[in-house]
């Protein structure tokens, strides 16, 4: 069954699902100034989404329509709050669903979800299957008969190479023996947390191991990857078809961002073969201390709206350490440094746009 998978470039590059990052604010802001392939949501709880707690959650699922194709992130190792979640969220239009099978939050893993999964094969297998249970419950429920080219709904999963040692031998054709229809791997080890440079080697061994299968699943590769040179030099060196970049994101909305040169695109395309697309020339875009700080602002106005009723401010603060980062120093002193301590300081979006006036204002 085709999904939106089948349709994207190679490489094609994915917004990482980051709890407290990834929100509705962050993504509207990505999406503006340099949309991903695929954007992922933060991860939300499955058992959540299943009882009262539903309505406080919601606000993990607003999604604006220029976010297609989005996938939403969901844990639990309850099948049956699984399927019941799977269903709900498939009924609000996102394009896919994935299991999260690898974050090391002891929270998360003391529920048997996340990293935890990785020690109970079984489980995993009831809880893939019950998010599949889930999309076609939404699907009779909606009581509408499907019609030609109607988007199906992926099932994809999020894991790592193993949780204390390298499991790949057992675990990945385990994954891949499940029918899904995308599988990131984040190259380490679940105690290694990110203490240790990502081993890409093993995304080029789960890669060989899906294509010895003989399955469709897209592999997509995660882990250190800062820009989408990078990424293409990964992906070209390891055979996945895809790179999720995380924290290489924080401070640079651009990152995704991209423009062609028309007249060397043409020229690069020219006796290409057919199913080929043209060539790109990728210029990167670095932007200017008032950029930044505009875009900044217009993240925390954003984020204010949207979830200022619902979530703690503070959320923000972690943005302004990335967005002021590198400025040129100042009067003898370090202009970025006087400017993140201030930020640390505010309580509201007014409170932000007071100081960013006044620091372009004497710089």
């Amino acid at each position: 069954m085709k999904t939106f998978w089948q349709k994207l470039p190679k490489p094609f590059f994915c917004l990482a699902p980051m709890a407290d990052v990834t929100d509705a604010a962050f993504r509207s802001i990505i999406t503006k100034y340099g949309k991903p392939d695929v954007t992922w949501t933060e991860f939300v709880s499955a058992d959540g989404l299943a009882s009262a707690g539903r309505e406080a959650l919601k606000y993990d699922l607003i999604y604006g329509k220029n976010e297609h194709p989005i996938v939403v992130q969901l844990f639990s190792s309850h099948p049956v709050q699984m399927r019941q979640a799977a269903c709900y969220v498939a009924s609000l239009g996102f394009d896919g669903i994935d299991i999260n099978m690898g974050c090391p939050d002891r929270s998360i893993e003391k529920q048997g979800a996340g990293a935890a999964m990785m020690k109970d094969m079984n489980k995993a297998r009831e809880i893939i299957q019950a998010v599949k249970d889930g999309i076609k419950d939404a699907r009779v429920a909606s009581s509408v008969t499907r019609r030609k080219g109607e988007k199906n709904i992926s099932v994809s999963v999020k894991t790592r190479i193993g949780y204390n040692q390298n499991q790949i031998s057992e675990w990945i054709p385990f994954l891949l023996s499940q029918d899904i229809d995308a599988l990131t791997i984040h190259a380490r080890t679940r105690k290694e947390m990110s203490d240790v440079p990502a081993r890409w080697q093993h995304v080029k061994e789960v890669v060989e191991i899906r294509n010895k299968m003989g399955v469709a699943t897209k592999i997509i590769g995660n882990g250190d990857v800062l820009n989408l040179e990078q990424g293409r030099a990964l992906a070209k060196e390891t055979g996945c078809d895809g790179i999720m970049i995380g924290r290489g994101i924080f401070g640079n909305p651009w990152l995704f961002g991209s423009r062609t040169n028309s007249k060397f695109s043409q020229v690069l395309g020219r006796g290409r073969t057919r199913g080929q697309t043209s060539s790109k020339i990728l210029i990167s875009h670095t932007p200017s201390v008032q950029e930044k700080l505009k875009v900044m602002l217009e993240h925390t106005k954003l984020y204010e709206k949207i979830l200022g009723k619902v979530k703690n401010f503070a959320v923000m603060k972690k943005h302004y350490k990335a967005y002021v980062n590198g400025f040129p120093a100042c009067a003898g002193r370090d202009g970025a440094k006087e400017l993140r301590v201030k930020l640390m300081e505010t309580k509201s979006a007014k409170e932000v746009g007071a100081i960013v006036k006044e620091f372009l204002k004497n710089h």
